[in-house]
């Protein structure tokens, strides 16, 4: 129903085809509405057709050529029209034609001659009646917009926290922040690849893929736990260092499900993230760690990410080395088919190198991200 300002009437439209019937009905209407008048159904109907639409319709129900019936009908499904009330006007007091027209969409009849306090009451009381309709269509539909929004403000912080999370762990890694996008990135587009594969699509729903992508940046949260003389060595490990390098893997599933449990609920995006964290170090032939799974024990998340966490080390530089070049990384991933990576997995990756090869531009690291991480070595080392 349309919004009136103060000095704007409801209109109504009134349709009979006996002249005297039109006067009479606009000189009841006029003072209260503003009256608009069609002598045929087919000239109702055109009026309609031109906006602004009338408020409610007064429609005779015997006419010649078209019918109120049947212009009711036409109305009704027109869904510029179906929402503007008709009470029909009738000299017929039958109760199958009152039965007819309600059912096609009528919301009230009036006998002829009209009563006119009753004619006004019921107009009225229509009028009403569609007013406090458009008010709830309204109301609802900017609960629903506030809805929305507020879920997407929800989403954007939700994905601003993680990578909060996530970047927190790369400031104390050689690793830069944008190693989080790229693997980001990485495990969506060899999730999405791998969606029609008959292994795989029954996991790997639009649903899932987009909590995976969620999920990915905290693969590594686990390294805060790690500490600084370890996580900031420049060169090899220890097999001592290196033994509490692997714990990161433990160290973040735990920090994940810690935060999970002080939620007090479930969290699908929490649950691939502890997968992720917990699983992306094992490798396919059991050799890998925490756990030596083999095979497909290993989460399909995980083994995505392997893939993606490997091909991004090998490319990028680090102030103690220079990045491989493209063909050479791709070469020792498909090098790793069968015993590092899940082969399946693997021949989708040989499918998208250009496509990873373009991510790992598009999320470059910046001579600055390199000089800040240089700095980051060079207090390390002094104070270590």
């Amino acid at each position: 129903m349309k919004q009136h300002g103060l000095e704007d009437k409801p209109t109504v439209l009134v349709v009979d085809d006996t002249p005297d019937n039109l006067s009479l009905m606009s000189g009841l209407l006029r003072d209260k509405y503003r009256v608009k008048v069609a002598n045929s159904g087919e000239k109702a109907i055109r009026i309609m057709q031109t906006p602004p639409p009338p408020d409610l319709i007064l429609l005779d129900v015997m006419m010649p050529g078209l019918s109120g019936y049947q212009v009711c009908q036409a109305l009704k499904a027109d869904p510029l029209s179906r929402d503007i009330p008709i009470i029909f006007l009738t000299a017929i007091n039958n109760s199958e034609d009152e039965k007819l027209g309600l059912e096609l969409g009528a919301v009230d009849f009036i006998n002829k001659p009209v009563n006119p306090p009753i004619l006004l009451a019921r107009v009225a009381s229509q009028l009403r009646v569609q007013a406090a309709a458009a008010f709830l269509k309204d109301q609802n539909a900017y609960l629903e917009n506030a809805i929305v929004k507020r879920t997407q403000e929800l989403a954007a912080i939700q994905d601003v926290t993680i990578l909060a999370m996530a970047s927190l762990a790369e400031t104390r890694d050689n690793d830069t922040g944008n190693h989080i996008r790229r693997t980001q990135f990485y495990v969506k587009t060899l999730a999405e690849e791998l969606r029609s594969h008959p292994k795989f699509q029954a996991f790997l729903t639009p649903e899932m893929i987009d909590t995976l992508f969620k999920s990915a940046p905290l693969h590594d949260i686990g390294k805060v736990g790690i500490p600084d003389q370890i996580m900031l060595k420049p060169g090899r490990f220890t097999p001592e260092e290196f033994a509490i390098m692997q714990t990161h893997t433990t160290l973040g599933r735990d920090a994940i499900q810690h935060a999970e449990d002080r939620l007090g609920m479930n969290v699908p995006f929490l649950h691939y993230a502890k997968e992720i964290a917990y699983s992306h170090q094992e490798k396919w032939d059991g050799s890998g760690y925490p756990q030596g799974l083999i095979g497909e024990q290993i989460p399909i998340s995980a083994r995505l990410m392997a893939v993606a966490d490997v091909y991004d080390a090998l490319i990028s530089r680090r102030v103690y080395k220079p990045g491989m070049p493209h063909a050479k990384a791709v070469q020792i991933v498909l090098e790793g088919k069968g015993s590092h990576f899940d082969p399946d997995v693997v021949d989708s990756f040989a499918q998208l190198a250009d496509t990873f090869q373009a991510i790992a531009a598009r999320f470059a690291d910046s001579d600055e991200d390199m000089e800040k991480k240089a700095k980051q070595l060079q207090q390390a080392n002094v104070a270590y």
